[in-house]
């Protein structure tokens, strides 16, 4: 016997009606909860993803100023530290930067140069170019720049410019 075979038949009869109901919102509330749940997981992945898709840092570098160069490196390398994925072109008189024979002076606190700077950031597979119309414009080729350094597409690089996560500095 049930703990409500004592009642009267009609009074059973709305007890189990009570009981399907509060079962129904239960399952209910359950189910709504992991409805919520679930958004918010997704909610949080999306963040997630969206974050690591948004900042990327384009440095164009055009200055032969060395200090200025450092600055580019500096704030490159810091933002490279940071996971922001870094892109750099250099134009002008920065692309002797990339020249295997070039020598850039060293700067404090780090004692370190805008060249070793670069060439860090190269071994952490950032992208680096020099501009389409450096080589063209200069006695020397692809075969004098550093390891790691090639010659930008202009199309390509406008293409990369033109999206919403791509933020500049120009030096």
């Amino acid at each position: 016997m049930g703990s409500i075979d004592y009642l009267p038949r009609d009074k059973r009869i709305v007890s189990k009606v009570k009981a399907m109901q509060l079962k129904t919102i239960f399952n209910n509330t359950v189910m709504n909860t992991i409805a919520i749940l679930l958004l918010g997981l997704l909610a949080t992945a999306s963040l997630a993803h969206s974050k690591s898709m948004e900042n990327e840092l384009f440095v164009v570098l055009t200055s032969d100023d060395a200090e200025t160069q450092m600055m580019a490196m500096v704030l490159a390398t810091q933002s490279a530290n940071q996971d922001v994925p870094v892109r750099i072109l250099l134009c002008s008189d920065a692309g002797d930067l990339a020249l295997k024979d070039h020598e850039s002076p060293s700067f404090m606190p780090a004692d370190r140069s805008p060249k070793e700077l670069l060439s860090g950031l190269i071994d952490r597979n950032v992208k680096v170019e020099v501009c389409g119309i450096y080589l063209p414009n200069r006695d020397v080729d692809e075969t004098d720049l550093i390891d790691g350094v090639g010659t930008a597409d202009p199309p390509e690089v406008a293409e990369y410019m033109k999206r919403d996560d791509v933020r500049y500095f120009t030096f």
